[in-house]
C-alpha cells in the first residue's frame, strides 16, 4: 500500500472542509452541516485506501531476487540453444559429425556380437 495513514487523514480533513464550507451558507442550523462534514469526512477517509491501495498497485516495482531464479532458466536455455544452434550450423558444414558412442562396452565387444551376428545370418541363408 503506498503512503501511510497520514495520507487517509489529509483526505479525511479536506472532505470535510469541502462539504463544511460548500454547505455552510445552505444551511438553517450548523448542526446539519457538521454532521455532514463528519459523514464527509469518515466517507473520504475510507476512499482513501483504496486509492492508497491502486497508488500502490500501480507504483509496485518488484525486488531483483523475485526474477534470480528465472534469470538463472534463461540463461541456461539460451546455452542450450546456442549449442544447438552451433552444432546444426556445424554439421551442416560437414566439420562434425556426430558419432554414437558407447560407454557401457568396449570396441572389442562390440565387433564379436556383430561377428555372431553375421555367421547367423549365413547359417540361415545356406
Amino acid at each position: 500500500m503506498f503512503g501511510s495513514i497520514f495520507y487517509n487523514f489529509w483526505a479525511a480533513i479536506i472532505g470535510f472542509s469541502i462539504y463544511f464550507f460548500s454547505t455552510l451558507s445552505n444551511s438553517q442550523m450548523p448542526l446539519n452541516s457538521l454532521a455532514g462534514s463528519f459523514i464527509a469526512a469518515a466517507v473520504s477517509f475510507v476512499l482513501m485506501y483504496g486509492i492508497r491501495l491502486f497508488l500502490g498497485y500501480v507504483l509496485y516495482t518488484p525486488d531483483e531476487d523475485l526474477f534470480s531464479s528465472l534469470n538463472k532458466e534463461n540463461e541456461q536455455l539460451r546455452e542450450q540453444f546456442a549449442n544447438r544452434g552451433s552444432g546444426e550450423a556445424a554439421s551442416e558444414s560437414g566439420g562434425i559429425t556426430s558419432t554414437m558412442e558407447f560407454t557401457d562396452e568396449s570396441s572389442e565387444e562390440i565387433a564379436k556380437v556383430i561377428q555372431t551376428m553375421m555367421r547367423q545370418d549365413e547359417s540361415i541363408k545356406s
